[in-house]
């Protein structure tokens, strides 16, 4: 039997890598920029619809199975849809002028929402117990557990959200003092963040610095940096009167 020649096999090759079109391409980029820039609703939504979600879904997927997130959550099109979902929720903050492509960016962006989703579910998964078989708790557990029965104080109630109110006028007035388009957007992070805190069941520094970072959209440096220059605004909160009560 004869022998192909191997100038025809790598032609071969050739002509099937031209027919195969990446799921995430420059196109796609192309479109995420005309996104950006486009006032028109109707159209963001055309472009979205047509143009960028299918990438989403085909990234989301890939990193869910090669990653095997799937094994915490319930179903599959869950997870991909609620992916997507903080996808498009940061379609603004790409930036093409920082030489990143696309395709880089979501990837890192979708990564980092996967495993903080996973870990949530660890978590929620860990704290889920039975409160009818008494003889898993503690001594301890038990207290704690009956203590969350009685009502609670209605002064303590009202201390808390004095608190609370005292703590968001602080970050307003820190917004206030922000100068650089990075603080803004830090500042904006903190505050976003701060309202939605009883929504995040997975809370360290690591994790808030990732909320951060996704949410303001800057780099690990520029999000450190940023974060030194709040400080020392924060600092000089404590001399101001209207907030010295809440450091001391």
């Amino acid at each position: 039997m004869p022998r192909k020649s191997k100038g025809k096999v790598d032609k071969k090759v050739e002509e099937k890598k031209k027919q195969i079109k990446l799921y995430f391409n420059a196109d796609t980029q192309a479109a995420i920029e005309k996104f950006q820039k486009t006032e028109s609703i109707e159209e963001k939504n055309e472009i979205y619809t047509q143009e960028i979600r299918p990438a989403f879904e085909k990234l989301s997927e890939n990193l869910i199975f090669i990653y095997k997130f799937t094994s915490l959550h319930e179903t599959f099109e869950d997870l991909k849809s609620d992916c997507v979902t903080f996808l498009y929720e940061t379609l603004y903050k790409f930036d093409a002028s920082r030489g990143t492509k696309a395709f880089s960016y979501f990837n890192v962006v979708a990564k980092n929402f996967l495993i903080i989703k996973s870990k949530q579910k660890v978590k929620s998964l860990k704290r889920k117990v039975s409160i009818e078989d008494k003889n898993i708790f503690t001594s301890q557990e038990s207290h704690s557990f009956d203590m969350r029965n009685i009502t609670t104080d209605p002064e303590k109630v009202m201390v808390a959200q004095a608190q609370s109110k005292l703590l968001m006028d602080m970050l307003l007035h820190l917004s206030g003092v922000a100068r650089t388009d990075n603080e803004i957007a830090c500042m904006s992070a903190i505050k976003t963040l701060f309202d939605n805190i009883d929504n995040l069941e997975f809370l360290n520094k690591r994790a808030v610095f990732v909320y951060l970072r996704e949410m303001s959209g800057l780099t690990p440096k520029q999000l450190t940096t940023t974060i030194s220059n709040l400080k020392k605004k924060y600092r000089g909160l404590k001399e101001k009167d209207e907030f010295r009560i809440f450091f001391e």
